[in-house]
């Protein structure tokens, strides 16, 4: 069963109860500062989560891209992956846990056909706060016996508390403001077999096996969530109309299926990783986790390419960056010299789903070819300052001196290095260089800390905000955008924005930098529809209608076959996911502040409202 059939035999099993589909959004989020890239199923779809009312209806499913920049650093084992495909269900008020368990234990059991006995699963066990999730616990014994399995707590069945078996935006249940909805959750999990409970790392050995261990044994393979609860100021209170959202790695369910503890081995990836052995004359057991690495990263950037992102030093363009380069870094270890052969399997591999992959597939292609040749520009780049700095600087032993052919240099010139051409230390000791890893981890992790606290607002669930300047900046934003095609032509598309109460930052795409005349026709323009005080308005069509009527915006940002179109006046016509105000003389100022390239023919501008 290939992981196409998987897709298709899901969302068929949901439509056939009720379910609407709704189109797969896109993996670089339109409107929404809060987030780089789309990292679950649930993320388009938090505003209805939360009450907005969804137009293709209270029951939807469908398959989301997603991509976790977090588990970059972890790829290499057996079971991460920083993109991947979510299948997901949700219920808006409709049905709630009595429905969503067995529908999901069907699909396992009848449609993909696993062994019930390989299936495991965990309930939220309660705390000081919220009761233990009891009705759960009865619906999978229940469901269990039917099978004839005796499903006991503690054997088939296990409790977590609120850091494993619980869902907020904000975490555990004492973390949670006034007026945030919550709930507990219950994974499934696989069993691939008792003999994979030692695992190549020695601690797990002795320690007792459980679902939730990293030994190799289970693995997750779905998660309902139940929103059940909101915080008053009473405590928490049962919510008047409970959601539930489900989401399941589809790469996950096809190693499920395919009874393979290493999803790299499946049907789905292990092509790629055959063209990647054959292009680099190496096997796959040896040289596991390089391969992995290679696999992961060329699949993200194959897909975050596809998007319209190229590489930078900033954002999404960084993540990109960072992904080729550290492909290649792994890729040149195994002695490859040609990754193209592995771009063309990856698309291969995933036509059925994507066929806009294969149309696109000469960018993809020339984006990392090219990031390539940055790259090793950059590794000269590299070399040649730290040779500047090393006849600069005369210290004694720890810069310039040689030791067995390799230069000894110090840990502030290779961070120096590092944060100016983007290496690594792997590629300094690559160029021929020693450096005290001790004092370079530590200037690194200081250098993280400042990033990783600036990040820190960038909440993973990706809610918009709503405060009254982030309102006016998306209107704004709107009449920027047709300003701009009036002033430089139909050339000039959007291409992302980012909106926060501090400023408006709209990438567009525009082959040079604005003049001063041309700024200033933008600004004069944006002002005088912000005078006229237009209307602002909304309405809910079909696609091909919102087309017709020559809306612009990023249609692949849809939820299914209805979008939501915003009219300003008969200036603007655009998709947006919102908020605005009612009318644009709600906006009392608005001017650029800065415009800026961002890559090749792409430009950005900064704004401010108030």
């Amino acid at each position: 069963m290939t992981a196409s059939d998987i897709l298709n035999k899901y969302i068929s099993f949901f439509e056939k109860r009720g379910h609407t589909r709704i189109e797969n959004s896109s993996l670089v989020p339109l409107n929404d500062p809060s987030t780089l890239f789309t990292s679950s199923g649930m993320q388009p779809l938090v505003p209805f989560l939360l009450g907005e009312t969804h137009p293709s209806g209270i029951r939807l499913v469908n398959a989301q891209n997603c991509f976790r920049a977090q588990d970059i650093d972890e790829i290499g084992d057996n079971r991460h992956t920083t993109f991947f495909r979510m299948l997901g269900n949700w219920s808006l008020g409709d049905y709630f846990k009595k429905e969503q368990i067995p529908f999901f234990f069907e699909f396992l059991t009848s449609e993909l056909g696993l062994d019930p006995q390989k299936l495991f699963v965990t309930v939220f066990e309660g705390n000081s706060i919220i009761p233990k999730d009891s009705e759960s616990i009865e619906i999978w014994k229940s469901l269990f016996k039917e099978k004839g399995i005796d499903a006991k707590v503690g054997e088939r069945i296990f409790e977590y508390g609120d850091t494993k078996n619980w869902w907020s935006r904000s975490g555990t249940p004492d973390k949670m403001p006034i007026g945030e909805p919550g709930g507990p959750d219950s994974e499934v999990f696989y069993d691939f077999g008792e003999e994979l409970k030692i695992h190549e790392n020695s601690e797990f050995k002795t320690e007792k096996c459980h679902v939730n261990c990293d030994c190799g044994r289970y693995m997750e393979i779905g998660n309902s969530v139940f929103m059940q609860y909101i915080k008053t100021e009473n405590g928490f209170e049962k919510l008047p109309k409970q959601n539930v959202d489900f989401g399941g790695g589809l790469e996950r369910l096809v190693a499920a299926t395919e009874n393979k503890n290493d999803v790299f081995e499946t049907s789905l990836f292990f092509p790629i990783i055959s063209t990647i052995s054959s292009e680099t004359n190496k096997k796959y057991e040896d040289h596991a986790k390089e391969m992995r690495i290679v696999l992961d990263h060329f699949l993200a950037a194959t897909f975050i390419s596809s998007n319209g992102v190229t590489p930078s030093n900033k954002e999404q363009g960084y993540i990109l960056r960072r992904l080729i380069r550290r492909g290649l870094d792994n890729f040149y270890l195994l002695d490859g010299k040609d990754v193209s052969k592995v771009l063309e399997k990856i698309v291969d591999q995933y036509k059925e789903t994507d066929q806009y992959l294969v149309e696109k597939f000469q960018h993809i292609k020339n984006t990392i070819l090219e990031e390539e040749e940055s790259y090793q520009r950059a590794l000269a780049g590299g070399k040649k300052l730290i040779e500047k700095e090393i006849a600069k600087i005369n210290e004694e032993v720890t810069v310039g001196d040689e030791l067995m052919g390799v230069t000894l240099i110090s840990a502030d010139v290779a961070f120096k290095a590092i944060t100016s051409f983007g290496l690594g230390p792997t590629q300094l000791e690559s160029l021929g260089y020693s450096f005290d890893k001790q004092a370079l981890a530590e200037l690194i992790k200081q250098h993280q800390d400042l990033s990783r606290a600036g990040a820190q607002q960038k909440f993973a669930g990706g809610l918009a905000d709503h405060e009254e300047l982030t309102v006016k900046g998306h209107t704004a934003t709107h009449l920027l955008h047709q300003a701009l095609r009036d002033v430089l032509g139909e050339s000039a598309y959007q291409t992302g924005s980012n909106i926060t109460t501090e400023r408006v930052r709209f990438d567009f795409t525009f082959d040079r930098k604005l003049t001063e005349e041309e700024i200033a026709k933008v600004v004069a323009l944006v002002r005088q529809k912000i005078k006229e005080d237009l209307p602002v308005h909304f309405e809910i069509m079909p696609l091909k209608k919102a087309k017709d009527l020559g809306a612009i915006g990023l249609f692949d940002e849809k939820y299914g076959n209805d979008v939501k179109i915003y009219f300003i006046g008969d200036y603007s016509i655009e998709f947006c996911g919102g908020p605005h105000v009612e009318h644009t003389a709600q906006i009392a100022s608005f001017d650029i502040l800065k415009e800026e390239g961002v890559a090749r023919g792409v430009r950005r501008i900064y704004a401010k409202v108030s």
